[in-house]
């Protein structure tokens, strides 16, 4: 349970302050009561009249009292703090049932975690500024001329230009098809058959490859809506390593001021699953571990590892 929190309030003068509310309440009651019953119990005109001026005038001095008593209490009662990290809702602490009602410990709770989330992020980015890594094409000394950042054009190539690059990497292989497709306008989906091993889909904007699912070959790529599935992962745990695997691939080769080269490097990497089924491991010479073929394809050499015997 939470440390309860002080407001400011005086609590003994809030309590006589809601008694003196219902008091005021009661005594405005009998005022409308005697309003409703009027000049009653008397024989003559006179009397009548007398009595019910009497009781009335008792009633609304009695709704005086409680009023200037309520007003008193009211200055006695306070005015909550603002100084408790919560505001308004500390007031939630006064709640009695506090097994019914968690409501105050779990913002407190999460308040806290709150302050710490953004102390550790805080620290998190001074380490960051201080160690900062920058991908670069051309790796040049501290001495050497720098030459002029060149701004990415990935994003606003025109369509002609990737199907020419595209076809250009279909003409490379001759045992990879490449379909395209444009399903969101102006956005590249490509649909790669590598022989009769698997079938690979990668999701494009302009020329920078945003994503790569890879599937069996027997695996169905399409929706029920007859557009390619660019989100479900394949049946098969040798395929979902090696869609693990493209997307390392995908962190390893960046190029910002050369995109077609970032695209046959990529396929030229992909290609090397042909003989996925049929490669040994260059570390271990074996052909399965733990039931699964050499699923990694190092980046340079193209050599099949697998997954443990890489590191």
């Amino acid at each position: 349970m939470a440390e309860p929190i002080s407001v400011g309030v005086n609590l003994d003068a809030f309590s006589h302050a809601i008694s003196g509310i219902q008091a005021l309440r009661s005594s405005v009651s009998r005022v409308f009561e005697s309003l409703k019953d009027g000049m009653k119990n008397r024989e003559t005109l006179e009397g009548r009249e007398k009595q019910f001026i009497s009781e009335f005038q008792d009633t609304l001095q009695a709704v005086n009292r409680d009023l200037n008593e309520l007003e008193r209490l009211s200055g006695l009662v306070g005015r909550p703090s603002e100084s408790h990290p919560l505001h308004n809702s500390g007031l939630l602490s006064l709640d009695p049932v506090q097994d019914k009602t968690p409501l105050y410990s779990q913002l407190l709770q999460a308040y806290k975690w709150s302050n710490k989330l953004q102390y550790h992020a805080g620290l998190a980015s001074s380490l960051l500024n201080q160690q900062s890594l920058k991908r670069s094409a051309n790796q040049m000394g501290a001495s050497a001329k720098r030459r002029p950042k060149v701004q990415p054009s990935t994003l606003v190539l025109p369509p002609q230009y990737v199907d020419d690059v595209i076809s250009r990497v279909g003409r490379m292989f001759p045992d990879m098809t490449i379909e395209l497709f444009r399903p969101n306008g102006t956005s590249a989906v490509l649909l790669v058959t590598l022989g009769k091993v698997l079938k690979a889909i990668v999701v494009m904007r302009s020329l920078f490859i945003d994503r790569t699912v890879v599937r069996g070959f027997n695996e169905n790529v399409y929706s029920e809506d007859g557009k390619l599935d660019i989100w479900t992962k394949s049946q098969y745990l040798v395929f979902q390593k090696v869609t693990d695997h493209a997307t390392t691939a995908l962190l390893h080769y960046q190029l910002p001021q050369m995109p077609d080269v970032v695209v046959r490097s990529f396929m030229t990497w992909l290609r090397s699953y042909i003989k996925l089924f049929q490669s040994s491991c260059q570390r271990c010479g074996r052909f399965l571990q733990e039931g699964l073929p050499p699923t990694w394809r190092d980046f340079r050499t193209l050599e099949a590892f697998h997954d443990t015997c890489r590191l």
